[in-house]
């Protein structure tokens, strides 16, 4: 079974095509990425296996644009390693949140749609960007069968004590006003995958995951279960990201609103897309150029790094506390894999648990697997390429079927 995968970001979609036999028995037919859509001239990078590279560079105003190149590639006579789009036989998105409304992956039909549109305001800047792939899809191949993976489904084993909000228990009962976590495909793929490379036992292993990329959650993983998570009833909660502000005393946000007289739309705007990295530093939403301004002492880019490091510090202390101690210490995403001064300036606090960071091994590693500590280091730090699309694959082939 032949599936394509589509994991659509605020400002990103990176895609895969496999040849599913199983779950485990696969091959990976191309893989690639598309970057800055809606930033101005935009990246595709579209790797075929067996074939040449190809990099564009070219104008990409939104998904629908991204995933309409994405299937020109595909099926281009020298770059694409399909004959056409009949082909594909189902295609498997990522959504951000699925709500109360949904606890596992689904097929796609109206009714899932109209229960991701739902779930819009919860997750604004990507639940919107997911459907925009979902119905790109519709269009352009119509009749193939889609099915949707949610990013809540693996923070559901968190104890309420970790989920729930201190405001009257009546918004929980009404609402289902609670902390629901993101990024849960990353966070399980990366946790099991640490494990097989440090050769530990996941069922007994206390393990902090921190993906790190425009999007950004550190989750505490205890014998195999999701036990916390840095981000809440939105993607909104947790550490400083791309233009997301993170953790903020809700009394500041009435302060902003009433001092800037900003009606609901307004304030989620401010703290969604104004806030983060951008709104620090002026300068932009993406760390590459946060870290090319901080290294030219650009003060305020050197402020936000500055926040991102101390917000990320902080979750692994507390995470660490809340199991007892920590075995393991994962950085995956895009910055948590590709950015070494981003992980260094993190680590360089753990001495005092046991952590011997290896700086050699650390700058030496781009975009690839490897082990950050010495071998006697008492708690291993890994950075770890992370596979959120085959995950998603796995559920799309099991429910095609």
């Amino acid at each position: 079974m032949i599936i394509l995968v589509l994991n659509c970001g605020s400002s990103s979609l990176k895609y895969q095509v496999l040849d599913m036999k199983s779950a485990d028995d696969y091959t990976l037919m191309a893989k690639g990425l598309v970057e800055r859509i809606g930033m101005g001239e935009g990246d595709i990078t579209h790797k075929p296996s067996g074939k040449e590279k190809v990099e564009i560079h070219k104008d990409i105003p939104d998904h629908t644009v991204g995933i309409s190149s994405v299937l020109e590639l595909l099926t281009d006579s020298k770059s694409g390693v399909l004959k056409s789009l009949n082909d594909i036989d189902a295609v498997g998105h990522r959504v951000a949140h699925g709500g109360e409304t949904f606890k596992s992956s689904v097929k796609v039909d109206t009714a899932v749609i109209a229960g991701i549109e739902a779930n819009c305001e919860l997750a604004p800047l990507h639940n919107p960007a997911n459907l925009l792939g979902i119905k790109a899809v519709e269009t352009l191949m119509p009749g193939t069968p889609q099915v949707a993976v949610f990013d809540t489904s693996f923070h559901q084993t968190m104890p309420d004590y970790a989920y729930m909000y201190a405001v009257p228990y009546e918004y929980y009962e009404k609402y289902r006003l609670r902390r629901y976590g993101f990024h849960g495909t990353s966070h399980k793929f990366v946790a099991a995958k640490a494990c097989e490379f440090l050769g530990l036992d996941m069922e007994t292993s206390r393990i902090i995951t921190c993906h790190l990329g425009n999007g950004s959650s550190i989750t505490a993983i205890h014998n195999g279960k999701s036990v916390d998570t840095s981000m809440g009833f939105t993607p909104l909660e947790g550490v400083e990201m791309g233009t997301r502000c993170g953790n903020i005393d809700p009394g500041a946000v009435l302060y902003i609103q009433e001092k800037e007289h900003l009606d609901t739309a307004g304030i989620n705007k401010v703290l969604n897309k104004q806030s983060g990295l951008i709104g620090i530093s002026g300068i932009s939403s993406d760390n590459r150029d946060i870290q090319t301004a901080a290294a030219q002492g650009e003060p305020r880019a050197r402020l936000a790094a500055e926040m991102l490091y101390h917000s990320v510090r902080k979750y692994i202390g507390a995470y660490s506390a809340v199991m007892g101690g920590v075995d393991v210490i994962v950085f995956t995403g895009g910055i948590g894999e590709n950015d070494w001064r981003v992980r260094g300036q993190i680590m360089k606090s753990f001495g005092y648990l046991g952590v011997e960071f290896d700086e050699e091994a650390n700058r030496s590693s781009a975009g690839e697997d490897a082990l950050l500590t010495a071998p006697s280091s008492k708690v291993k730090v890994v950075v770890l390429t992370t596979n959120e699309e085959l995950v998603i694959a796995r559920d799309t082939m099991a429910l095609a079927k």
